[in-house]
């Protein structure tokens, strides 16, 4: 491999684990939002 395609290959492995390190960290201090609105109704579906 290139040193070009190695640069790029970090770039890209940095971008995906430090997305997926950004979400964690997020979820940790905000919390899921979506699992508070079902935990507090209740659960009605229309068939």
């Amino acid at each position: 491999m290139t040193t070009t395609a190695i640069i790029m290959m970090i770039i890209a492995m940095l971008t995906i684990w430090g997305g997926l390190v950004a979400a964690i960290v997020n979820l940790t201090k905000r919390g899921d939002a979506s699992a508070e609105d079902v935990r507090g109704a209740e659960l009605h579906r229309d068939l």
